[in-house]
This record gives structure tokens, C-alpha cells and sequence, in this order.
């Protein structure tokens, strides 16, 4: 492969993906944190406001305790823990790829060309992510389940 077009692999397909997934891991981990801190907010608050609010405002609670069951249904079904970990792990695969190759090290240590070995593992790696993205969708279609992404 020619440092050009290893170059422009590198540009517009690997530096995009380990964003993408950098990105996508840091939103989750947000809504991960978020939701998790609201269900652990509002499960201590409710059984003081149930004893302590006059009964006028027994409302506030009901209100209160469907916002909880909505946030852990959310935990729960968008598995934003779940996809935090997983962005990350692939990002940081990713970007440990490039320090192998930069430093010639395992397999880029004794390949003739590493250019070509580097953009072969990269794929392999984005192509596993990906079949598994369709087995785990396909099968949460067969459930019944609905996830977004």
C-alpha cells in the first residue's frame, strides 16, 4: 500500500470511526450517569415525601414514582451502560492498533507491508463490531425487543 493512500485511509476512515466511537461512548456514558443519578435521586426522595407531604400533594409522588419506572425502563432498554463499554473498548482497541503500528511492535515488527497489515486488522476489527451489532439486533427482533442506537 502507498503511503498516500495509507495517508488518506488513515484521514478519512480510521481517525473517523475512533471519533465516531469516541464519540458515541461519551454520550452514553452521559445518559448512562444521568439516568442512573435520577433513579437513585428520586428512589431516596420518595419514601421521605410519601411520609412527610401533607395529603393535598400526594400527587408529587405519584408523578414521581412514574418518572422512576420510566428511567429505569430507559436504563434498562437502551442499555446506555452497556454501549459506554462497548464504544470504549472498541475506540481504545482502535487507538491501541495505531501505537502498535507506530512503533512497529507484534505483527508490524516482521510484516513486509505494515501499512497493509495495519488497514486488514482495522477493518477486521470494525467488520467484527458490526456482525455483532446485526446478531444482537436481529435477535432482540426476535424477542420482541426495541433498542435505538
Amino acid at each position: 500500500m502507498e503511503e498516500e493512500e495509507f495517508e488518506e485511509y488513515l484521514k478519512k476512515r480510521y481517525k473517523c470511526q475512533v471519533q465516531w466511537y469516541d464519540n458515541k461512548s461519551a454520550q452514553n456514558q452521559r445518559y448512562y450517569q444521568w439516568f442512573q443519578w435520577m433513579v437513585i435521586i428520586i428512589s431516596a426522595s420518595v419514601p421521605v415525601l410519601v411520609v412527610s407531604m401533607p395529603d393535598r400533594f400526594k400527587w408529587i409522588t405519584a408523578i414521581l414514582s412514574i418518572i422512576l419506572a420510566i428511567a429505569t425502563a430507559a436504563l434498562k432498554t437502551f442499555k446506555f451502560q452497556e454501549n459506554w463499554v462497548n464504544y470504549r473498548t472498541i475506540a481504545e482497541t482502535l487507538k491501541k492498533e495505531k501505537h502498535y503500528y507506530d512503533a512497529e511492535a507484534g505483527e508490524y515488527a516482521t510484516v513486509e507491508d505494515k501499512r497493509q497489515l495495519f488497514v486488514e486488522i482495522v477493518e477486521a476489527l470494525l467488520s467484527r463490531e458490526n456482525t455483532l451489532w446485526m446478531i444482537i439486533h436481529r435477535r432482540r427482533e426476535n424477542n420482541g425487543e426495541t433498542q435505538a442506537s
